[in-house]
């Protein structure tokens, strides 16, 4: 469904970036890069309103161009999870469905980082993590 999966850490710095397909890697690696503005105005904007829900972590349709929608999440700790779809493969997103995809990695993040191995703000090195991964870019 997703053909790029990408895990942001608190300074921006990309922890983990996946593709589906090679050839398109440096497009969506700028496309996932190109988003996090809106990312920062969206967690910035929910923070200063007493009306948005601060634990909405589901940031929604953040970027859409013709070939290509980027859809985010950003938990509590400032760590972004972006999902870039393919408009000729998908036609009509389901909301819940990407709200169960995000949970799902961030579930598998968290597994990832609580390895007591792990330094955190370093690359995301994990088999259990990868699979999860690879079975949303199916």
């Amino acid at each position: 469904m997703a053909c790029c999966v990408a895990v942001i850490g608190k300074d921006n710095s990309p922890l983990y970036i996946r593709v589906s397909n090679p050839e398109t890697e440096l497009y969506l690696h700028f496309t996932v890069h190109s988003s996090l503005d809106v990312v920062e105005e969206r967690v910035n904007s929910l923070a200063k309103s007493s009306v948005g829900d601060i634990r909405e972590l589901y940031l929604g349709l953040l970027y859409s161009s013709e070939t290509h929608r980027v859809y985010g999440y950003a938990t509590n700790t400032k760590v972004k999870f972006i999902i870039v779809l393919d408009v000729s493969r998908v036609q009509n997103v389901n909301e819940n469905e990407l709200r169960s995809m995000f949970r799902r990695i961030h579930s598998a993040y968290a597994d990832a980082i609580c390895n007591p191995f792990y330094i955190p703000g370093d690359q995301i090195d994990s088999t259990k993590f990868e699979a999860i991964i690879s079975e949303i870019l199916l």
